[in-house]
């Protein structure tokens, strides 16, 4: 009798040469386990969606009370349902420290345009589903959020209007709206998922980044087990910091209002989005003009896009740049800042110190950047 051969089978071999053999640069970081910690939020986020996706009703008038019914009447959906609402800011707060993590040590700089430049669509995947998530429990900031940022697009020159109508499904945000928002935010973890193996084979293609930023052939070492126990430590620590805020303070990262069911004849005094929003949102609110405030925040996204083509630098790995250290530390600094200006009232002093953030915010990307490779490359020359 023939005995079937697993490990020659095609699929087998995808995850050996990935997941087991693919060569690893030996000085690779803890910070590198963030890509890992990644999947393992986004595989969160696909099965409690599911699951929350089977006793949902995307219902303006039965919304609110179908969460409520998870929380109170599923079995153990109270705790699916903070594993989900938690799982988006734990979701965001690591890939944001993954793509920090890329600016200091120079992941975007050739030969890994590509792979940047998909990590970029990836984050903006993640923000329209996180958005489109948010309002669907329909509570009173959520609804209201959902009725600021979809009038953003009545901006647009020419077709706003139309382009804000069709996002509604009519002639406000109501049941129309809801129904399209839970149909595109049910899909788009999928298409993310896509776009994440797409992220990982491109850079599988030309090799990981390593904090030296130099490349070479020779001193690597197997995925697995060396990385795969350094990724294992870390996705434990990460754990015990998700199930503190699922167990012990699972409402901490959300507002208020959000427990009070929608309400379209009360405005809230202030509307705030979710934490991982309001440094976008400042930048908003930072631009008098309605339509070059809502291409900055657009465009305070896409910018991380152009960082492979406008760097300049020979050196990758900020470990041999102090100058770009210090910048890169400020414009850290910048982002904190600028996601505490989002939650506070659009009046004085918050508006200009936004609008001087946000300044850097930009310049920091499109000027700093390519100023300071053509400084360090005239400073080689004369040092040589």
């Amino acid at each position: 009798m023939r005995i079937l051969d697993i490990t020659n089978l095609p699929i087998m071999q995808v995850v050996n040469d990935h997941l087991i053999d693919y060569p690893t640069p030996a000085n690779l970081r803890y910070w590198w386990g963030f890509g890992f910690l990644a999947a393992f939020c986004l595989g969160n986020q696909l099965v409690t969606g599911i699951v929350l996706a089977m006793h949902y009703t995307p219902h303006v008038d039965l919304a609110f009370a179908s969460v409520e019914h998870i929380m109170r009447d599923v079995n153990y959906g109270w705790l699916i349902r903070y594993a989900h609402a938690n799982g988006a800011s734990m979701f965001f707060l690591v890939v944001y420290i993954h793509v920090c993590r890329g600016l200091y040590y120079g992941s975007y700089a050739h030969p890994r345009e590509f792979v940047w430049c998909i990590g970029v669509v990836i984050l903006l995947l993640m923000m329209a589903a996180a958005f489109m998530g948010y309002v669907l429990p329909w509570g009173q900031m959520r609804f209201w959020a959902a009725t600021v940022i979809t009038n953003l697009f009545s901006a647009v020159p020419l077709i706003g209007e139309k382009l804000v109508l069709w996002l509604w499904g009519g002639f406000s945000v109501d049941n129309a709206t809801l129904n399209r928002f839970f149909s595109l935010h049910y899909l788009l973890p999928f298409v993310l998922s896509g776009a994440a193996l797409l992220h990982i084979a491109a850079l599988h293609q030309d090799g990981s980044n390593n904090p030296l930023g130099v490349y070479s052939r020779v001193d690597k070492v197997p995925f697995y087990p060396y990385f795969y126990i350094k990724d294992l430590l870390g996705t434990v620590i990460f754990a015990i910091l998700f199930s503190g805020f699922v167990y012990f303070s699972p409402n901490t990262l959300g507002h208020p209002d959000n427990y009070v069911p929608a309400n379209p004849m009360v405005t809230p005094e202030h509307i705030v989005p979710e934490w991982y929003f309001l440094p976008f949102y400042a930048i908003l609110r930072s631009i008098p003009n309605k339509l070059l405030g809502v291409i900055a925040l657009a465009f305070g996204i896409i910018v991380l896009a152009f960082l492979p083509f406008v760097n300049t630098s020979d050196i990758r790995s900020s470990s041999f740049r102090p100058l770009y250290r210090i910048l890169f530390w400020i414009q850290l600094v910048v982002c904190v800042l600028l996601g505490w200006i989002g939650q506070m009232s659009p009046e004085t002093p918050y508006l200009e110190i936004g609008q001087i953030a946000t300044v850097y915010y930009f310049g920091y990307f499109l000027v700093l950047i390519p100023l300071l490779g053509l400084f360090e490359r005239k400073l080689i020359r004369l040092n040589s």
